[in-house]
């Protein structure tokens, strides 16, 4: 058995661990970016080599056998020795072109990134960018992307990370919405408004708490946890909310409520792995980012 999967093919490999993490074929399809037949021949290629049924086919998916549970920890090790050796190569890579991918929350992605990437494009022509917004993390070792804007410091190995600053919320509403209830002057004012919350996030609702006020996900009657998508209910006068006080200031129907709240800031950290962030387009896109990225944040 050793022998035989020292020399499957890697391809085999990764399809039989996709359908094993994800219990389907349909759902490692969509991983693997391939078809469930593609996979279903690959899965079956693998049980023929090793001569052992590695999954039991259920109604609902696909669960491991014995034989195949014992298989999932080996071919993770050859996952990740392959991504090693793809990072290595990627990360000799001498010219100043080629693609960046760029991971980002929604709310940088669509207010601060687009201009910096413009910057990029006019002053680096043979590099190209994909940007990726999204609020889950990108998996920088398995090279979902070369470069990640996070809120947060990533504390996985092999990454290197540099905190740029901290950005700074303020509460805001439309200036619609505070001509009909009225501008705040003091906290206990807020709770005569309506707010715009989040859905499953609990962030704000923590934040509330920490204030001192003891509210319940309920008391916000509009909730959503796409942040573009919230900005524009603020705007919409929906009721207050927050957002990155550089977006809401510089936004036209829209006024900050000043009441002595203290809010907590944003921090902004620039992570990429090691071996990829010494590749030069990489660090010139990471330079470039830091660049533009200095005036919103403190």
């Amino acid at each position: 058995m050793d022998t035989s999967f020292a020399n499957l093919d890697w391809s085999l490999i990764r399809a039989f661990l996709a359908v094993a993490e994800t219990g389907s074929l349909s759902a490692a399809a969509r991983a693997l970016g391939t078809s469930q037949p593609t996979l279903g021949r690959q899965v079956k290629a693998m049980e023929a080599q090793l001569g052992a049924e590695l999954f039991h086919r259920r109604p609902k998916g696909f669960d491991l056998t014995e034989t195949g549970a014992a298989l999932v920890e080996p071919a993770r090790a050859m996952r990740a020795s392959a991504n090693r050796i793809a990072l290595a190569a990627a990360g000799r890579e001498a010219r100043l072109e080629g693609t960046v991918r760029i991971a980002a929350s929604v709310a940088m992605a669509l207010h601060h990134l687009p201009p910096i990437i413009a910057r990029i494009r006019a002053d680096e022509p043979a590099i190209q960018i994909e940007l990726v917004p999204s609020d889950s993390s990108s998996n920088l070792l398995f090279r979902e992307a070369d470069i990640a804007v996070r809120m947060y410091r990533p504390r996985q190995l092999d990454l290197v990370t540099t905190h740029l600053g901290d950005i700074e919320l303020g509460l805001f509403g439309a200036t619609g919405y505070l001509d009909r209830r009225g501008r705040p002057v003091r906290q206990d004012e807020l709770l005569e408004h309506d707010f715009v919350g989040y859905d499953a996030n609990p962030a704000i609702l923590d934040g509330f708490r920490a204030a001192g006020f003891a509210l319940s996900r309920e008391w916000f009657a509009t909730r959503c946890d796409d942040h573009a998508v919230y900005w524009e209910l603020v705007r919409a006068s929906c009721g207050l909310g927050f957002a990155q006080a550089s977006v809401g200031r510089a936004c036209p129907g829209v006024e900050e409520i000043r009441v002595g709240l203290e809010l907590p800031s944003l921090p902004v950290w620039l992570t990429a792995h090691e071996t990829m962030r010494r590749t030069p387009r990489i660090r010139r896109v990471w330079e470039m980012l830091a660049e533009g990225l200095a005036p919103v944040i403190a």
